[in-house]
């Protein structure tokens, strides 16, 4: 059985992908299963699940917030894999786990990776990883149990450096639109365009996906027209947080995304 993130990217050459982030255990603890199986109902392609940590670095105020609310929930790495397996016989979609290094080196990164393949989970972000880190300690152990390690490139990366990251990772390259936090915004200007044109141009051999800033229908398009897909993330949580309901929130993300 091939990952599910290769397979997802080799059968939608032509296809505008959309993928969400959410944060476990927000708006509640038991919910987890129910946003990622409302997402997947609604064509969501690729969904990225939150591990909330106490000190998110890069994330902006609204992941931030919904963070300390999971934490406070009572969620916890343990907890989440648990949920996962519940609902993994139903999901077909690849599911990625994004989190700091520190719960996962709590965990145990052969656990993780093992739970991670358990559970159903086809990849994982861990934004704080050091490159040297990943290929000496990380990737091997990622590598047995068939999980992409997923990294991410901002304007500010070096083009060496951004061959490098393509030439020793696999699943799909994560383009974050701008040097800041995340965060919803109205328009990517000329500069992040540019960056989209030179990356573009650079012929990567993984496939990208832009995200950080995308809630409406100019980001979205920016983004789907310069890569693979696009990742929605704070625009989502914001949503959910507030009618704390997957189907509800996402009627009105979709319904933002056209204006």
């Amino acid at each position: 059985m091939s990952n599910k993130i290769n397979q997802l990217f080799a059968n939608s050459k032509d296809k505008k992908l959309l993928s969400l982030y959410f944060c476990a255990g927000c708006p509640t603890l038991e919910g987890t299963g129910d946003v990622i199986l409302a997402m997947q109902r609604r064509g969501i392609a690729m969904i990225e699940v939150g591990i909330p940590f106490s000190d998110p670095l890069a994330d902006g105020p609204v992941i931030q917030s919904a963070a300390t609310k999971a934490l406070k929930n009572g969620m916890s790495l343990k907890t989440l894999f648990g949920q996962l397996k519940e609902i993994k016989d139903q999901v077909e979609i690849p599911l990625v786990l994004m989190g700091y290094l520190n719960p996962i080196l709590h965990y145990g990164i052969e656990d993780f990776c093992k739970s991670c393949v358990e559970s159903g989970v086809s990849g994982a972000i861990i934004p704080d990883l050091p490159f040297k880190d990943y290929q000496e300690i990380v990737k091997p152990i990622a590598d047995k149990y068939d999980l992409r390690i997923i990294m991410l490139i901002t304007p500010e990366t070096s083009e060496e450096r951004i061959r490098f990251i393509d030439d020793n990772t696999d699943g799909f390259v994560y383009m974050v639109s701008s040097a800041a936090i995340t965060g919803a915004q109205k328009s990517f200007d000329d500069a992040k365009q540019e960056y989209f044109r030179r990356i573009n141009a650079m012929n990567l051999r993984n496939p990208r996906m832009i995200g950080f800033g995308i809630s409406n229908k100019q980001t979205l398009e920016a983004a789907q027209q310069n890569a693979a897909g696009a990742i929605i993330g704070s625009k989502f949580v914001t949503l959910l947080n507030e009618s704390k309901d997957a189907d509800e929130a996402l009627d009105k993300l979709f319904e933002a995304l056209k204006s």
